[in-house]
């Protein structure tokens, strides 16, 4: 047990995500150890963030604004909504430069297990942007989980009766992995999304 306000410190960041008692510790007697400014500016920038950053109107992306920059930037297709679990899905996709369209952050998957149903993600809203902007295609990029295949599944019901195509991202094997090291059910999808060469 260290001093009081350390062992605080320590407690606070072992709740991160990721981090552990060990690793709390290590981050704790870094900012103990290193200068005073440097821990200053990672409190204030937290602070910042929890006064200044929302989610945004439309697409609840994180933002510092009423609608975040994708939705505001003209270039973007507003005709094609890529769906995500959750806003740090963002910068993955955009990463790849191939999607131009605009996204809808869900909040999280369906899972009844978890006590989550359609009515504590932000569905609704996602329908309102079918109907009122026009929307052509939903492309449904949740985790290739059960719970990210349940919620795909849910939607394409949901949102086809509209006229809009909804299709889901394609999965299968990584680029330079190994057959033997592939599970079934990714092998299964694989297969089942091959195309001709």
């Amino acid at each position: 047990m260290f001093e009081p306000p350390v062992q605080r410190l320590i407690d606070e960041m072992a709740r991160l995500p990721g981090i552990g008692r060990k690793s709390a510790q290590r981050l704790a007697f870094h900012l103990l150890n290193g200068e005073e400014a440097d821990a200053v500016r990672l409190a204030d920038a937290i602070v910042e963030m929890r006064r200044n950053v929302r989610a945004c109107r439309r697409c609840f992306n994180v933002t510092a604004e009423e609608e975040c920059s994708i939705c505001r930037d003209p270039r973007r297709d507003p005709t094609v909504i890529c769906v995500v679990e959750r806003a740090q899905d963002i910068p993955v996709l955009e990463r790849t430069r191939e999607f131009s369209g605009r996204y809808h952050v869900l909040g999280g998957a369906i899972s009844p297990i978890e006590g989550i149903g359609p009515d504590q993600l932000h569905i609704a809203a996602l329908e309102a942007r079918v109907v009122d902007e026009g929307v052509t295609e939903v492309i449904v990029a949740t985790n290739p989980t059960m719970e990210g295949d349940t919620t795909a599944i849910y939607l394409s019901r949901l949102l086809k009766p509209h006229g809009v195509t909804v299709t889901r991202l394609a999965s299968g094997l990584p680029v330079g992995g190994d057959l033997d090291y592939a599970d079934e059910i990714t092998l299964m999808r694989a297969l089942s999304g091959r195309k001709e060469l």
